[in-house]
């Protein structure tokens, strides 16, 4: 038998950037009281030291993540109103493909009905982008 092991790849290496948001969850559970002050600073300190990925998720992997913050509710928002912007294209390639169609079994061109159902769907969507937020929101 080999007693060789295959060398396993190295974690990878965390940025400044990737320490600040391991700090910031560790600050939001100490202000939830998950943490009190000295645990705290230890977990802060081996953040600060951290070097690898694999070492800064062992100091919050027990932490729930922070609630999402309004520009990332704000980000996803816009993300889904443009995907449903995409499946309107869609429903209009579509619809309009049957009126095409049916035009061309007639041999003339008749009213385009697609208007009626595209046009309520575009309405709601605007609707959806100018209307008022509930300010359920605790960042304000």
């Amino acid at each position: 038998m080999d007693d060789r092991h295959e060398p396993s790849a190295p974690a990878p290496r965390v940025s400044d950037s990737d320490r600040d948001k391991a700090l910031a969850v560790l600050a939001a559970a100490l202000a939830e009281g998950r943490l009190d002050p000295s645990e705290h600073e230890t977990r802060a300190q081996r953040a600060l030291q951290a070097r690898t990925a694999t070492e800064l998720a062992a100091l919050t992997a027990d932490l729930p993540s922070p609630a999402p913050t309004r520009a990332d509710r704000n980000r996803k928002d816009l993300h889904d109103w443009l995907t449903e912007w995409r499946y309107w294209l869609g429903g209009a390639v579509i619809l309009s493909a049957v009126w095409a169609a049916r035009c061309a079994q007639r041999g003339e061109l008749t009213h385009y009905w697609p208007v009626t159902p595209l046009g309520v769907w575009a309405a709601v969507l605007i609707a959806l982008a100018i209307w008022p937020r509930g300010s359920d929101d605790a960042d304000g």
